[in-house]
């Protein structure tokens, strides 16, 4: 007989539920607003084509509030927080990068530079945004390993019905 979820189970939700209502909202306001996305994405200097800023622009929020749908209604749980995982360490060292090329330009303290980083809240400080996206990216990288993130999952429920019958 089994007893309710455990612990770990509910963490696992909680952290699930969490990081795709955050990645999502995130996307949509990106979305919402995609010339101000794509100055934010030109700032970077990575891509000069204009065709590919643009699809940047559009698409990539769109990957995200997908990405977010699938991991609240658990489906693909683990290649989802890869695929997030990846994207978010990408992000990640791309703010990284630039907020080190401000601090070297104005001579500022590191944690002390504000920009906006593109991610659809505004400006941040460096040093906030950096903890943020350790969290995000530890969340992620918990939730790919497939220990945690299963309970309330359609994959998951899926697999454990046809495998019982």
């Amino acid at each position: 007989m089994k007893s309710g979820p455990t612990y770990i189970e509910l963490l696992g939700l909680g952290v699930r539920w969490f990081l795709g209502l955050w990645v999502g909202w995130l996307g949509l306001l990106k979305a919402w607003d995609p010339v101000l996305f794509l100055k934010a994405v030109r700032q970077y200097g990575l891509i000069d084509t204009p065709w590919v800023l643009n699809a940047t622009a559009i698409l990539l929020p769109w990957l995200e509030v997908f990405s977010a749908l699938l991991l609240l209604l658990g489906i693909a749980v683990r290649g989802t927080a890869w695929l997030l995982a990846g994207m978010l360490v990408g992000f990640t060292v791309l703010v990284g990068w630039h907020g080190w090329q401000l601090h070297v330009a104005h001579q500022m303290p590191f944690c002390a530079i504000r920009f906006d980083c593109g991610c659809g809240t505004g400006e941040i400080h460096l040093c906030t945004k950096l903890a943020e996206n350790a969290v995000l990216i530890g969340s992620a990288l918990w939730l790919g390993t497939g220990r945690a993130g299963q309970l309330w999952s359609v994959r998951y429920h899926l697999v454990r019905s046809c495998v019982s019958t």
